[in-house]
């Protein structure tokens, strides 16, 4: 962490060198190479795939393609984002970019929204007038795709729990792999029957898969962006946990908001009528915090009642 000792409070100074291998800008470091692997394999394979499917008539083969770039374009934003999140805070941007990561997640989504409607326009007007199929080049392209697509799922694999973003990435190439095995049994169908619908149809259940998958991103980036407390985190127990300690009386103003797909804030305003509990106090919550909650940077207030009540104590206020 680059100057981690000049900025914001030095109540949790400490905590940015406990046990947080994850999330503190760490990320490009642990995956840069995944994404620059995983963009490169797979953007080769999305333009051999769409070329191939364009010869042999196939849309299950291009919905694949789109499938497939729609998560290159996932894994080129969330790397971005990632990269961004690591950039030092500035006078102006005071978390830094660290929320680039959740606006990354809602662009993802976003832009998949638009591929499916694309990939389904086209879909529906095979399905109404059907074009022959060629089902062998079909299923040997698809078969690549399972190999490019599980490569590249395992990589991310061990980020997944800890940052949206890995896991959207993880989740993409691992539903693209299942995609793709779709599509070789839809090319093996059209092989031994001679259905031409069985293509667009398997297309249709690309879209939806597509969407399922995009709905979760969009939702979960939406709360995110709204700076819901994060999933994971229980605002009841948090605030349990601070009533409880030691000379509180009441706590106030609590919230718990995403900086990023990976970091947690926190501030509240502690009632202590019995005096100011001092710095070590602080030093011990904060460390709580971030080893029961996950909570890096929390701000805590503390009020001693000897002067008027805090405007900001009943409930009904933000």
């Amino acid at each position: 962490m680059s100057g981690g000792h000049h900025h914001h409070h030095h109540n949790h100074d400490h905590d940015h060198h406990h046990g947080h291998g994850h999330g503190h800008g760490h990320a490009p470091a642990n995956f840069g190479r995944a994404f620059a692997i995983g963009i490169a394999l797979n953007l080769a394979f999305v333009i051999v795939e769409a070329a191939y499917g364009i010869v042999a008539g196939s849309m299950a083969l291009v919905a694949d393609a789109g499938h497939n770039l729609s998560d290159v374009l996932g894994l080129v934003i969330a790397w971005g984002a990632s990269l961004l999140a690591a950039r030092p805070p500035s006078a102006r941007f005071t978390y830094g970019f660290k929320s680039s990561s959740i606006l990354a997640a809602l662009a993802n989504a976003a832009f998949l929204l638009v591929a499916l409607g694309a990939i389904l326009l086209e879909t529906i007007r095979r399905l109404v007038d059907p074009q022959p199929v060629d089902g062998a080049p079909v299923m040997i392209v698809a078969g690549i795709g399972i190999a490019i697509n599980t490569a590249t799922a395992l990589m991310f694999m061990r980020g997944r729990k800890h940052d949206i973003n890995i896991r959207g990435a993880y989740l993409h190439m691992a539903a693209d792999a299942a995609v793709s095995a779709g599509v070789v049994l839809a090319g093996l169908a059209i092989s031994l029957t001679g259905w031409q619908w069985i293509d667009p149809a398997t297309s249709l259940a690309i879209v939806g898969v597509i969407a399922i998958g995009t709905w979760g991103l969009l939702k979960d980036s939406l709360k995110m962006s709204l700076h819901a407390v994060p999933p994971g985190i229980d605002e009841g127990k948090v605030r349990t946990f601070l009533t409880g300690q030691p000379g509180v009386e009441a706590v106030h103003d609590l919230h718990i908001w995403p900086m990023s797909t990976t970091e947690t804030a926190l501030t509240a305003h502690l009632v202590m009528p019995s005096g100011y509990p001092g710095d070590t106090f602080l030093h011990h919550l904060a460390q709580e915090l971030h080893d029961r909650f996950r909570i890096g940077h929390p701000t805590i207030q503390v009020e001693t009642l000897d002067g008027a009540e805090c405007i900001l104590a009943s409930d009904q206020t933000v």
